[in-house]
């Protein structure tokens, strides 16, 4: 099921994160000034593709984590292109009739989510800023897939570092204070620990390119993302050590680089 309406307006005069990501992985929907782009971060991050590939599995280990835990409901904010093991894919594994909606400012995401999720009838896709968390909130009850009242897996999977730490309890208090006890918090953030600075600094500049500059920090610094929930075992890790349930689906790989630490957050 899918959010009706027109095709949106895509802007190819700047690079998207989205189309970024999906040429990290390897994908066809993205262009040539995302190609520039992410071969400027290839050049700091020479293990850029094994990182995304590895991010995406932690997405996946952490789907199962919850649904596992009883959640039915996933909200994906920053979901990204389509590609294997998506969120709904993996929720139903467990749980046939789990809801997903994902969420994405980047309107290629939206074309491609309606194309994907058409006959879909517990999964659709929204387009919304998480800069804008009452717009993102609204899509989602909109849909008639989320009910904030019970439980819900809320993913935002290298969608943190994208906001300043001035940004951070207007977007992440909002999102905290509809959830209901029970619900969940998976994320992955880049770190600027084990890293140089002037390999940090060059990804930073070729991000800056695009609508979404991207920060770097410290596990600290990281850390207050979480701020409100509970982190689960085992706590904020580089996500090639966050394997709680011993997963040997999606096993974490161990030489990515540790540039992404990654935990789950449960809400009392």
């Amino acid at each position: 099921m899918a959010e009706g309406g027109s095709t949106p307006e895509i802007d190819l005069t700047r690079p998207s994160v989205a189309r970024m990501y999906d040429y990290y992985l390897n994908g066809k929907d993205n262009y040539q000034v995302d190609r520039e782009a992410a071969e400027r971060v290839a050049r700091a991050m020479p293990e850029i593709g094994e990182l995304a590939k590895e991010n995406r599995s932690f997405l996946r280990r952490s789907v199962r984590y919850m649904a596992r835990r009883g959640i039915r409901q996933f909200l994906d904010i920053g979901s990204g292109l389509p590609t294997v093991g998506n969120t709904h894919e993996i929720a139903h594994e467990i749980i046939p009739d789990a809801r997903v909606v994902y969420v994405d400012s980047d309107p290629v995401v939206l074309v491609h989510g309606r194309a994907l999720l058409a006959t879909n009838e517990f999964t659709t896709v929204a387009q919304a800023d998480m800069r804008r968390p009452a717009d993102v909130l609204d899509h989602a009850r909109s849909t008639g897939l989320i009910d904030f009242t019970a439980p819900v897996g809320v993913l935002m999977i290298a969608m943190t570092h994208f906001l300043t730490l001035e940004e951070r309890e207007g977007v992440m208090a909002p999102l905290r204070e509809a959830l209901a006890p029970g619900s969940h918090l998976a994320a992955t953030h880049v770190t600027t620990e084990g890293h140089a600075p002037a390999a940090v600094d060059q990804i930073e500049n070729a991000y800056a390119a695009t609508p979404t500059p991207i920060y770097f920090r410290n596990r600290s610094d990281i850390a207050l993302f979480f701020d409100g929930f509970e982190l689960v075992d085992p706590g904020l890790v580089t996500i090639d050590t966050w394997n709680p349930e011993d997963d040997e689906t999606d096993k974490p790989a161990k030489q990515v680089g540790k540039w992404l630490y990654g935990g789950i957050g449960r809400l009392s």
